[in-house]
């Protein structure tokens, strides 16, 4: 029998195509399988408080995200706010609704290709020097990309990612997770994993609600463990096991001084290249398009609006990840066509205005093929190819309160080990 949505919904919007191919899965029973008698017009159910922002959920058991397999969010970091370094096991598409900021992806065992200036005295001549002189320490970290309204960045499953707002206003992002897909072999919850920080205390249901989704992985740990694979003493350990009543989303104690080219330049670059297939490689592709440009619109109509997509073809990435996004203008009176698609369900976020929506279904169902990765991916977190390696020093001196001395320890006391750890000196 068909189902009708009728709703408040749009002039402007985006649309998030989640696959349901080879590439993905589901875990819902016959039973659950999008089995819905109708539709509805949703809005979040949750609202955590951190110092630097706020992260709001929608309802994942609602029936109609279980049935599509996602998990909506919206975060808002207001200025100087600091995302802290997290990972999750789906992957993320994520659209900036609102200001600018930069992130930066950690992958494990690619180069720390942003350097600040060299020099060639000892590590130990060069921190005595500093440290007199008071200067900022010398770092190496992965890339930082800028980031603005209208971009769709793609946030692969099981990579560490912080996100900074260096703007004047706040940095809104929507994000869907796709917790159906083959990566993810936790069950189908909204999960994601810190480096540093949780979620601050509230309600007791509402804090159950969020531990149980917002993790702290470094907590369970022993001490003389980490102590030994960081090669740290166990006193920087406790600071980032320590109670941070901070949240998820912190505010920057000092001014972010993030490794960064010439934007202008970066941007005009970005614009103007020609692919060559280098963007396709892992440690270098890109992770975000910008869909706001009408100019760059895939389907045009003077008289009724434009539509533009971001999909494998723009952005290679997200032919890993099984996600596309899309993002409609429809002026007044205008209709966009009846269609259906094919081994994908559509997520629509409002963003203004308001339309008439309806959603013609039928009982038919989709079998799906149930199989795990052959190419797990492994994040070490101490060691040459660790996520600290990756990231700037004020991003760690940020996420833990600790000195840079303290943060330098931690990124690079390890050396060139990655993986297996030699025992430490010990005196």
């Amino acid at each position: 029998m068909a189902t009708k949505l009728l709703l408040l919904a749009t002039l402007l919007s985006v649309l998030v195509s989640v696959a349901v191919g080879q590439g993905s899965r589901t875990r819902l029973s016959e039973a659950q399988q999008c089995r819905l008698q109708g539709l509805s017009a949703s809005q979040p159910s949750q609202r955590i408080e951190s110092e630097g922002g706020t992260t709001e959920l929608w309802n994942e058991n609602e029936d109609q995200f279980r049935c599509a397999g996602v998990a909506p969010m919206r975060n808002t970091l207001r200025p100087n706010g600091l995302s802290l370094p997290n990972f999750h096991p789906s992957p993320r598409l994520v659209y900036i609704e609102r200001g600018q900021g930069l992130i930066s992806i950690s992958y494990p065992g690619c180069a720390e290709t942003f350097h600040s200036e060299q020099s060639s005295r000892s590590q130990e001549g060069r921190h005595e020097e500093e440290q007199q002189q008071g200067r900022r320490r010398r770092d190496q970290h992965q890339k930082v990309h800028r980031i603005r309204k209208g971009d769709i960045v793609a946030l692969p499953a099981g990579a560490a990612h912080w996100c900074f707002n260096d703007g004047n206003e706040e940095l809104v992002a929507i994000s869907i997770t796709d917790l159906n897909h083959q990566a993810n072999q936790l069950d189908q919850r909204l999960r994601a994993f810190y480096l540093a920080g949780r979620p601050p205390r509230q309600g007791q249901h509402s804090q159950q609600q969020a531990q149980e989704s917002f993790q702290n992985i470094f907590n369970a740990f022993d001490e003389e463990l980490m102590a030994e694979a960081f090669n740290i003493p166990v006193d920087l350990v406790k600071k980032m096991q320590r109670e941070d009543e901070r949240g998820l989303i912190v505010n920057a104690r000092e001014m972010m001084s993030l490794i960064r080219p010439d934007e202008n330049d970066e941007n005009e670059e970005e614009e103007g290249k020609a692919s060559n297939g280098l963007e396709e490689t892992l440690c270098t592709m890109r992770i975000h398009q910008n869909i706001d440009n009408r100019r760059q619109a895939d389907v045009y109509a003077r008289q009724a609006g434009s539509l533009s997509i971001v999909n494998q073809h723009k952005l290679p990435i997200l032919r890993y990840m099984d996600l596309s996004a899309e993002k409609g203008n429809l002026l007044p009176n205008a209709l966009y066509t009846p269609h259906w698609s094919m081994r994908s369900h559509s997520i629509v976020y409002v963003l203004r205005g308001e339309a008439q929506v309806q959603v013609v279904g039928s009982n038919g169902q989709t079998v799906m093929n149930d199989r795990t990765s052959g190419s797990p991916m492994k994040s070490p977190l101490a060691g040459y190819t660790s996520v600290f390696r990756a990231m700037p020093l004020d991003v760690i001196t940020n996420s833990y309160q600790m000195s840079p001395n303290e943060a330098q320890d931690l990124k690079l006391n390890r050396g060139g080990q990655t993986f297996l750890l030699s025992p430490r000196m010990r005196s």
